[in-house]
């Protein structure tokens, strides 16, 4: 069996994203409100959440109400950071593709979705699968990058960049990162099987200047109270989204995988799950407590 061709995949196998994005780079700004917007969208717990993009667990514990806690990711040295700092218990680690996520249908109460969708090169394909995994109900918490942002919008009217921030395709400004417009993604969430509940504007003073000049606690509380209220001029946006529609719920069932690249059900080795399917067979393995489904092993 040909596995399915899918899109290119933005790759942090190996990367320092932590230590170079995150850590002592003068983005706690960014974390707190990112922070009080999931906080503000999730529901009050439940039984199973996926993160998807987990990287190394930097929002996990905003999950910390769901029994379990799905973190998925396409790099595994990136998970394994994860792990180091979450350890096990109600935690579950899985490599795997986001066009191709190894998960039977209807197996999540929650997902989200943070700092991700920017570096996909197919939205329609990967919401349609995310929408998949999630039981009818499901609350999807989706944050992009905004396209139509005020920075973009005052270059655009000084000449200073040549792309046009208030037409609704999405802008590849360097090679998988996009920025959306607000009109292109509302349309490709419901087209996916989603209804829209709300969206805020986040990160609406990302400016380095400013962030030098006010604490980041007085920063981040004035973005807390116009996050619901401001046009979304903010170079990020959260949207809390409603899995629509029929669809199985197995969320009372245990975590089972699927095979990604058929969807056959996986029976159980030591270490390892395999295809069931005929004309299949593909074998994957669970390394160092990470459940590997980038490829079969």
């Amino acid at each position: 069996m040909t596995a399915p061709d899918t899109p290119p995949v933005c790759d942090y196998e190996g990367s320092g994203y932590r230590q170079d994005f995150w850590e002592k780079r003068g983005r706690d700004y960014e974390d707190r409100v990112e922070r009080i917007a999931l906080r503000r969208l999730l529901p009050a717990g439940g039984r199973r959440a996926l993160e998807i993009g987990a990287g190394f667990g930097r929002l996990t514990a905003e999950l910390a109400a769901y029994e379990q806690v799905v973190l998925l990711d396409y790099s595994r040295s990136l998970l394994a950071e994860a792990r180091t700092r979450l350890g096990d218990g109600r935690y579950t680690y899985v490599a795997a593709d986001v066009y191709r996520m190894p998960f039977r249908p209807g197996s999540f109460d929650a997902a989200t979705m943070i700092r991700v969708i920017h570096h996909i090169a197919d939205v329609p394909l990967a919401l349609r699968g995310i929408r998949r995994a999630l039981a009818p109900g499901a609350v999807f918490i989706l944050e992009y990058a905004n396209k139509r942002n005020l920075k973009a919008m005052l270059r655009y009217a000084l000449r200073r960049q040549t792309w046009n921030p208030y037409s609704p395709e999405p802008i590849e400004f360097v090679p998988l990162n996009f920025d959306f417009h607000p009109a292109y993604m509302l349309e490709a969430v419901q087209a996916a099987g989603f209804r829209v509940e709300q969206r805020l504007a986040v990160s609406l003073f990302r400016l380095g200047a400013l962030k030098r000049l006010v604490p980041v606690g007085a920063l981040a509380g004035l973005d807390a109270a116009l996050q619901g209220m401001a046009p979304l001029i903010s170079p990020s946006v959260f949207t809390r989204n409603l899995a629509a529609g029929e669809g199985p719920d197995v969320t009372g069932e245990p975590l089972s995988f699927a095979c990604p690249l058929c969807g056959g059900d996986l029976t159980p080795e030591r270490e390892a799950l395999r295809c069931a399917a005929a004309g299949c067979g593909r074998r994957w393995i669970r390394r160092d407590g990470i459940w590997d489904f980038k490829e079969p092993g």
